[in-house]
């Protein structure tokens, strides 16, 4: 097994460089910290995990904590991120360390951990507006980084799309097919990224002109039963105030939505056009739809290597990491042109 006196020597460095670029530390440049962590692979070095913590107090494990419903279900992405953290973080020789939360404090898991000392840092998920593990860890000065953000103007690294914009393209590709009667089928009401969707979808509709009746948004849809639901409530009135258009929170709700759209008789796009936002889900192909699905773009597991990035940047006591990117926009075949009344 090779030693970080053979790493250094190959490239010059010392030992103790070495130990602080393998590390992360931040005085240690990318372009160094890159040429380590390549000699390192190469030649088979494996960090003394014992003597890592003794020489930079680290243990070299995070926490990830997952909210788990009474049912003791948990969010369908659950395996994706779980799988997708652990790779990335392996490339940090950082662990995930799990746990999951079925009580009404959200900041008491994370008591919990923290009291064991094992943990360097966290990785929190599903944010909520104003959310107190944000206020709880930047207190104690707990190193964390946030999947989302709680907020426009964040203190704390994060990594995550622009929830506004999703419904924006979305709004703003079915209004140019002619549709003015759009209906939203959200997400859950109290999470942060569904109160951006929300906020982007009445703000689109106004730009253009719109007003959007309650009856047309639908709040607290994450399974495809819900999704089926609101949209049968929604299609079964007059037809003067039936939606043209559905914008979805997801693939397994926009699943639900045109399930409802055939057993009303109608067919999707000529009666009603259907967008949805994809997490790119192994098991909801939107392209596996019939009609294709249209829909904003964002895999989920593209957001665990930022995520790892970025705190692995926080727990070295760099700057924070901010990153808000676009989901991409795919039309396929569930959008066209609004019906001829």
């Amino acid at each position: 097994m090779a030693t970080l006196k053979q790493i250094g020597a190959e490239l010059g460095l010392s030992p103790a460089t070495v130990s602080r670029a393998l590390n992360g530390f931040p005085e240690v440049n990318r372009d160094t910290r890159e040429k380590v962590r390549e000699v390192a692979d190469r030649l088979g070095y494996r960090p003394n995990r014992v003597a890592q913590r003794l020489v930079t107090g680290r243990s070299g494990m995070v926490g990830l904590i997952i909210k788990i419903r009474a049912d003791m279900s948990a969010d369908q992405t659950f395996f994706e991120m779980l799988t997708g953290l652990t790779a990335a973080l392996g490339q940090h020789d950082v662990d995930l360390v799990l746990a999951v939360d079925q009580g009404d404090d959200p900041v008491k898991p994370y008591i919990k951990l923290m009291e064991r000392n094992i943990l360097d840092g966290f990785i929190l998920n599903a944010p909520v507006p104003d959310d107190p593990r944000v206020g709880f860890l930047q207190e104690k000065g707990i190193p964390f980084v946030m999947h989302g953000q709680t907020a426009e103007k964040a203190t704390y690294p994060f990594f995550g799309i622009d929830n506004r914009a999703v419904s924006r393209v979305s709004v703003d590709h079915l209004v140019g097919l002619g549709h003015r009667r759009i209906a939203l089928i959200n997400g859950a009401a109290h999470l942060a990224f569904a109160q951006d969707r929300l906020q982007g979808f009445r703000a689109a509709m106004a730009a253009h002109g719109f007003s959007v009746p309650e009856p047309r948004i639908l709040q607290n849809a994450e399974t495809e039963a819900e999704g089926h639901a609101a949209a049968r409530e929604m299609l079964t009135v007059s037809d003067p105030s039936r939606p043209t258009a559905f914008v979805c929170v997801s693939t397994v709700v926009a699943a639900g939505v045109m399930r409802a759209i055939a057993e009303t008789g109608l067919r999707v796009p000529d009666d009603v056009s259907v967008v949805a936002h994809d997490d790119a889900l192994p098991q909801m192909q939107a392209v596996n739809f019939v009609p294709a699905l249209t829909v904003t773009r964002a895999p989920l597991y593209d957001a665990c290597q930022p995520l790892a990035d970025h705190l692995v940047v926080a727990i070295a006591g760099g700057a924070p990491r901010q990153e808000l990117v676009d989901a991409a926009f795919i039309v396929r075949g569930s959008s066209g042109p609004v019906p001829h009344a």
